[in-house]
């Protein structure tokens, strides 16, 4: 099964990237994900199950380490041909 999770950290700080963001934003780059975009206002990442199963895992637990207040996140099942 494909997944596709969409994300966001809180707070948001229009001038420079808190450090909750940058390290949501280094465990899914880092992951064994197929695809993932990152932006100012919003995150996309996709894969196989257990790899974002586990991305996520990883992305909560270090996030909120890092002084998210707030996690916001949709996770989808991706049907063939891409649509969620």
């Amino acid at each position: 099964m494909r997944l596709r999770v969409e994300f966001t950290t809180e707070p948001f700080d229009l001038d420079e990237a808190p450090e909750h963001a940058v390290v949501a934003r280094e465990v899914v780059q880092g992951a064994e994900l197929d695809e993932v975009d990152v932006g100012p206002f919003g995150n996309t990442a996709e894969g196989e199950s257990d790899a974002v199963l586990t991305a996520v895992d990883a992305l909560l637990r270090k996030s909120l380490a890092a002084g998210a207040t707030r996690v916001s996140l949709q996770v989808n099942v991706v049907r063939e041909g891409g649509d969620a």
